[in-house]
């Protein structure tokens, strides 16, 4: 099992870096968005739907870039706790892995439930671009899914190779 997750790592760590990348692109485009709203506002005209289209960029900004972020160790993590687990740590780190793996399963199911009702009764959204619904939160199911892969992953690695694959210096920067 041990070969098997290590053979993974190298996928593993480009699906998480496609997904920051992914998560920077919609940053990308909420810039392009705002920058033209208002350079249409200054120009007398309006963009009908910009706003919602905003804020389904920030929605799936939000959401593809959670695996990148635990992978880089920017999410807020229980090292206090751990730390005073002394040489129990590795079993306090298994069941945060455990319990978060569990939670991002259980996000990614329910994420991927409601996005194919919206699909089934053609959900439309409230705004001004009457888009279907269940098109913007395929980010959302995509970015759930990843982060449940990468919990699972790092858990996988906890238990079978001995450590998790966060990168240590991000947790120790930011202990200081």
């Amino acid at each position: 099992m041990k070969n098997l997750v290590l053979s993974m790592r190298p996928w593993l760590d480009r699906l998480y870096l496609a997904s920051g990348i992914g998560g920077s692109l919609f940053l990308i485009m909420i810039l392009l968005l705002i920058t033209a709203q208002m350079l249409a506002r200054w120009g007398g005209a309006i963009i009908t739907g910009a706003p919602d289209y905003t804020g389904y960029c920030m929605a799936a900004a939000s959401f593809l870039a959670l695996p990148y972020a635990l992978n880089r160790g920017a999410h807020i993590r229980v090292s206090l706790l751990l730390g005073v687990l002394g040489r129990y740590r590795r079993y306090g780190e298994i069941w945060c892995f455990a319990v978060g793996s569990y939670f991002a399963c259980f996000f990614a199911y329910y994420a991927i439930k409601s996005t194919h009702e919206s699909y089934r009764f053609n959900d439309i959204s409230q705004g001004q671009d009457a888009s279907p619904i269940w098109i913007p939160q395929i980010a959302m199911c995509i970015g759930t899914v990843i982060l449940a892969v990468a919990f699972i992953d790092h858990l996988m690695s906890l238990l079978f190779v001995g450590d998790h694959n966060i990168e240590e210096e991000a947790l120790d920067a930011n202990a200081e």
